[in-house]
């Protein structure tokens, strides 16, 4: 193993998606800065001071920290995390933006503890799996049985809260890792069918509510459109007005208090609607080469840590970016996962950068 350049290709492409997704979001939440805050400029400011700057310092310096320093604290991490989420279901403890109760509000600064769940979740997996032999693998009773206590864990955590759609991309990250070091695909096949049984149980059971609304819609999307239904119809509007070439930058008029959430989980939307149907399948082919580009990282990584860590923070990004466009295009039930290094939020964007900087530490060390 030789230190050297990092690869400057993925480091070039995360600058840009930052830039745009910036960009987006200016245009995005100007309407909705006016309104309530009589500043168009509310939004970017907010996430230039609480995502951008501290996100590219925690990037700097998990570029420059050997990622082998993180497999030393890997547990403590995880644990700590966990710590974050159990306080979260104590009464007077946390708030909730939204419905989920799942901030730590402090003035007028927020933290969202599930975002840093998914980093510590993936050192976690890495220091543990990295030593496992096949025969770990091939019986129920060696690494599966710990995955699947691991997974009931943090499972019943995110579920009290309830957060949906982090829970999809915890299981994501969890089932792309533990897969990926040789976990037998028929183990993780009887963990995603007892998972469905169990969101089918918790839609039918009435006491998730907005769980068994999502579906409902999903399944008929022209449903209550003025009610259950009024945000993936305002999306599917808002794309489908975008045409081939867009309305033209900033010229959205689902922004105007029609679509809800335009700055979060609605936004892919408005780039459909300002950008058209070029750009946005432009932006799609982009995410699908940042995804080769970081799995080529993992492949050349000098051990299997390495490897591990880089193809969960690679899947995070991007499985995360996929479940947001398919919720906005009706592929999948809406989730309330913001799109990374785009949507509105400084906890999910600076968490992001410094994940991204582990994975540009570990392209410096590729053999």
């Amino acid at each position: 193993m030789r230190i050297h350049k990092p690869d400057y290709i993925f480091l070039i492409s995360i600058a840009i998606l930052l830039a745009f997704g910036l960009l987006t979001l200016f245009s995005a939440s100007s309407a909705e800065g006016l309104v309530k805050f009589q500043d168009g400029y509310f939004f970017i400011k907010r996430q230039l001071l609480l995502g951008v700057l501290p996100g590219l310092i925690l990037f700097y310096f998990t570029t420059r920290i050997d990622y082998h320093w993180w497999r030393k604290f890997a547990r403590p991490l995880f644990y700590f995390s966990l710590l974050l989420l159990v306080l979260l279901l104590i009464p007077g403890i946390g708030d909730k933006i939204g419905t989920a109760k799942s901030w730590f509000v402090i003035g007028g600064f927020s933290f969202q503890s599930a975002e840093l769940l998914k980093l510590t979740l993936i050192f976690y997996l890495g220091a543990w799996l990295a030593d496992s032999t096949e025969e770990d693998f091939f019986h129920w009773r060696g690494n599966f049985l710990r995955f699947v206590i691991l997974v009931a864990i943090f499972s019943f955590l995110i579920l009290a809260q309830p957060d949906f759609g982090t829970l999809m991309i915890l299981l994501l990250i969890a089932g792309a890792v533990y897969y990926s070091v040789g976990g037998r695909l028929t183990h993780l096949a009887c963990l995603v069918g007892a998972g469905l049984l169990g969101v089918a149980g918790l839609v039918w059971s009435g006491k998730y509510g907005r769980l068994l609304e999502r579906f409902t819609v999903f399944l008929n999307p022209s449903f209550d459109p003025q009610g259950l239904g009024y945000q993936i119809s305002q999306a599917l509007l808002a794309i489908g007005s975008g045409g081939i070439w867009g309305l033209g930058w900033g010229h959205s008029r689902q922004k105007f208090q029609y679509l809800p959430e335009v700055r979060a989980d609605s936004i892919f939307a408005i780039i459909s609607e300002e950008l058209g149907f070029f750009i946005s399948a432009l932006f799609i082919i982009f995410l699908i080469f940042i995804f080769w580009r970081g799995m080529k990282i993992a492949l050349s990584a000098p051990d299997r840590f390495g490897k591990i860590i880089v193809i969960g923070i690679i899947v995070w990004m991007i499985g995360q970016s996929f479940i947001n466009i398919a919720s906005m295009t009706g592929l999948l039930p809406l989730t309330g996962v913001p799109l990374p290094l785009v949507s509105h939020g400084g906890t999910a964007l600076a968490i992001m950068l410094a994940a991204l900087g582990v994975v540009v530490n570990v392209s410096k060390n590729t053999v």
